[in-house]
């Protein structure tokens, strides 16, 4: 077992050796390791779970510190997944990490086994790939959480769980259903989102990065995948939105707690 040493001693106390078994031999993949995302990742290895498979594109901009996790001055212009990687594994180094740098869609959705896992996280931002990936994976043998959107948001009092079609007061929730109104295609199952109905405007004003270490133009000296070298999510928004590190924590940490509270009543 991976969570047998004794860092793992209080989770153990709380949860027994039971409970513990079933965690190490869980397998999870999260799509999207941003700032809900890499939190989620954290609180699973810390948790005990033993085998994690981490699934983003992009990589470390100067404009993640502010909330994503494994991004610091160190990670600027790191491929996410692995930056997250490295950081993982200095929890545990006995946790599985698999790394994918890929873009998750309809076209490559083909490239994922989502009945090998036992959970699938969605933290992604895109709405044609949210809703691409909720289509698949409520289709699978696997467990479904889902993330709506953290951006535009100061409060954690209104933070709250619900299934789908019960989230309330979220414009991503919104803009998926009539998605997958208009095109007749419904997800398989219900399944349970973190979300908030709080909608803040924003008060400053978008800026360049203003670093030289930023990749957030378009370039082929970025590392990682060749083919993703001209991609990344911050040109290609339409508008970008202010969020806030104890918020997208709040909603990676509760969808790590869903995992775990589902393994203990299980």
């Amino acid at each position: 077992m991976g969570n047998t040493k004794p860092f793992f001693n209080r989770t153990r106390l709380l949860l027994g050796d039971e409970i513990m078994k079933s965690l190490d031999e869980t397998r999870v993949i999260i799509f999207g390791v941003g700032g809900v995302g890499s939190w989620c990742a954290e609180g699973l290895v810390r948790s005990g779970i033993g085998h994690i498979t981490i699934v983003d594109s992009d990589r470390v901009c100067i404009t993640n510190v502010n909330r994503q996790m494994m991004a610091t001055s160190k990670t600027i212009g790191m491929v996410k997944v692995e930056a997250l990687k490295e950081r993982l594994l200095e929890i545990n180094p006995d946790v599985e990490i698999n790394a994918i740098q890929a873009i998750y869609s309809e076209e490559t959705a083909s490239q994922f086994d989502l009945d090998s896992y036992d959970y699938v996280i969605d933290a992604i931002d895109s709405l044609k790939d949210k809703a691409a990936l909720i289509l698949h994976a409520t289709r699978s043998k696997c467990k479904f959480f889902s993330s709506m959107g953290a951006a535009l948001k100061c409060d954690p009092l209104k933070i709250e769980v619900a299934e789908f079609w019960n989230v309330k007061g979220c414009p991503l929730a919104r803009a998926l259903r009539q998605r997958f109104k208009k095109r007749k295609e419904f997800p398989k199952k219900k399944f349970l989102c973190v979300y908030s109905e709080e909608l803040l405007d924003n008060k400053g004003n978008e800026s360049a990065c203003g670093t030289d270490r930023c990749v957030c133009p378009k370039t082929e000296k970025a590392p990682g995948d060749p083919e993703l070298a001209n991609h990344e999510w911050c040109s290609s928004k339409a508008r970008i939105n202010g969020s806030l590190m104890h918020i997208t924590s709040i909603f990676g940490l509760t969808l790590a707690g869903l995992i775990i509270r589902d393994i203990n009543k299980k």
